[in-house]
C-alpha cells in the first residue's frame, strides 16, 4: 500500500484535512460524497511505517491530544499519557490522533456545509456509527501509506473505537488497548444520553437543529446536558472528597438558586466552558453513534465472533470505581477474547476518580500501558 501521489491534505488550525474524494457509504446505507477527516500526528513514522499508534478519542475529545488547543487554549486531553518519554513515547511512537466522522473540530459532520447545498448540514447530516467512524479513520491510514498499525488505544468511547477497529481490520491492529468501555452500551448509558440530549432539544435556540441558519446556539441546553453528564464521569467518593457540602464564597446558604455550593458552581462552569468549543448537533449524533454500538449485534450476538482467529494482542484496562464502564464490561471483552484463544492481558485499577480516571495521573495505567507497548514494539524490532 503507498500513498496516493495527490496529497489532498490541507493545513489549518484544527490540524491536518484529508479529504475522502470517493463516494463514503455509512453503515444506515445513506452516502456522503464527499466529507474530511481532521487530524494531528506527534512523534516521527519510521522507515518501514511499522512504529504508528493510532488515538481514538473520547466523546467529548477531539485530534488535539498534547500541546496547546486551538480553542481553549489549554493542553491536549492526554498529555498525562502522551509526549516524549511517557507512555505514547512520542520519542519512539508515531501518534495519529483523528476526530471522529460527525464531530466539530475539522471532521464532516452536522456544523459542516452540505456540498449539494452550500447550508449547514444540521439533523440533514446522516447519523453515524462507530463503525463509519472507524472506516473514514481507515481512509485516513490507507492515505498515510501505513499497513498495519503498532497499536489502537482509546478511553471510553475512544476504547468503543479500539474494539471496532481489532473486530473490523484485525490483520491491521498489532495490538489494542481498550480502556474503561464496553462492547455494547448499557440501558443505563443510553438513557443518560438521551436526557443530554432532550436538554439540547429543548432549548428554544435550537431551532430544530437549524439554529446556524437563525444566528443562534443552544448554549443552555448543551450546557446542561454536559453538566449532567460530567457527574457520570466522576465516582461519589471523588464528588465527595473534592467537593462534599462547601459553600462557594459564602458562609451560609442563600435560601436561593444562586450556586450556594461548590458542586454546583464546579459543573456551572463545566457547562459553559464546554459549549465554546462544542457544537451541539455533534453531541446529539455522537451520543447516538454511542447509544448505537452493540459489537456483538454484527456478529450473530456472540461477542467472541468479533474477534474469531484475531491475532492482535489485548491490554485490556478499567477502574474500580468507574461505574458509567464498570469492571463487569471490561471483563466481558475479555472472556470473549478468551474464547478465541486470544493474546489478552487485563487490568483492573484501584482508583476512587471513577470514568475519567483514564485522563488523570494514575500511574498504574502508566506503568500498565508502558509496560504493554514497549513488550509489543520491542517483539516488532522497534528501537526503544
Amino acid at each position: 500500500m503507498t500513498a496516493p501521489t495527490t496529497d489532498p491534505n490541507t493545513t489549518t488550525a484544527s490540524g491536518t484535512l484529508f479529504e475522502v474524494t470517493e463516494p463514503f457509504v455509512l453503515a444506515s446505507g445513506e452516502t456522503l460524497d464527499r466529507c474530511q477527516i481532521a487530524y494531528t500526528t506527534y512523534g516521527t513514522l519510521n522507515a518501514d511505517k511499522s512504529n504508528a499508534i493510532l488515538v481514538c478519542h473520547a466523546l467529548t475529545g477531539d485530534q488535539h491530544m498534547i500541546g496547546t488547543h486551538p480553542v481553549t487554549g489549554k493542553g491536549g486531553w492526554w498529555e498525562t499519557l502522551a509526549g516524549p518519554g511517557k507512555p505514547l513515547d512520542t520519542n519512539r511512537y508515531f501518534l495519529i490522533c483523528a476526530n471522529v466522522l460527525g464531530g466539530c473540530m475539522g471532521s464532516t459532520g452536522p456544523s459542516s456545509p452540505d456540498p449539494k447545498t452550500g447550508e449547514i448540514y444540521g439533523l440533514s447530516f446522516p447519523l453515524v456509527t462507530i463503525a463509519d467512524m472507524v472506516d473514514a479513520q481507515a481512509k485516513l491510514i490507507d492515505h498515510l501509506g501505513i499497513d498495519t498499525l503498532l497499536s489502537v488505544v482509546g478511553g471510553s468511547m475512544g476504547g468503543m473505537q479500539v474494539l471496532q477497529w481489532a473486530a473490523r481490520y484485525p490483520q491491521r491492529v498489532t495490538s489494542a488497548i481498550p480502556i474503561a468501555t464496553a462492547a455494547k452500551h448499557s440501558s443505563q448509558n443510553i438513557a443518560f444520553h438521551e436526557v443530554g440530549r432532550q436538554a439540547v432539544m429543548a432549548d428554544p435556540d435550537w431551532h430544530g437543529g437549524k439554529y446556524a441558519q437563525q444566528g443562534t446556539r443552544p448554549t443552555k441546553g448543551l450546557a446542561v446536558a454536559r453538566m449532567g453528564a460530567h457527574i457520570t464521569y466522576m465516582s461519589d467518593e471523588a464528588l465527595q472528597g473534592k467537593f462534599g457540602r462547601s459553600l462557594q464564597d459564602r458562609s451560609n446558604i442563600s435560601f436561593g438558586f444562586d450556586a450556594d455550593f461548590q458542586i454546583e458552581s464546579y459543573l456551572r462552569h463545566q457547562g459553559m466552558t464546554f459549549v465554546d468549543r462544542f457544537d451541539a448537533n455533534s453531541y446529539l449524533y455522537v451520543t447516538r453513534a454511542m447509544d448505537y454500538f452493540d459489537l456483538a449485534a454484527d456478529h450473530d450476538g456472540v461477542l467472541a465472533n468479533a474477534f474469531s482467529g484475531a491475532t492482535t494482542r489485548f491490554c485490556v484496562i478499567s477502574f474500580t470505581s468507574d461505574w458509567l464502564f464498570p469492571t463487569s464490561e471490561s471483563r466481558a471483552i475479555v472472556h470473549a477474547l478468551n474464547a478465541t484463544t486470544a493474546k489478552v492481558s487485563f487490568v483492573e485499577i484501584e482508583s476512587s476518580r471513577g470514568h475519567d480516571a483514564f485522563l488523570l495521573d494514575e500511574p498504574e495505567l502508566f506503568a500498565t500501558v508502558h509496560a504493554f507497548l514497549s513488550s509489543v514494539a520491542d517483539r516488532e524490532g522497534i528501537p526503544s
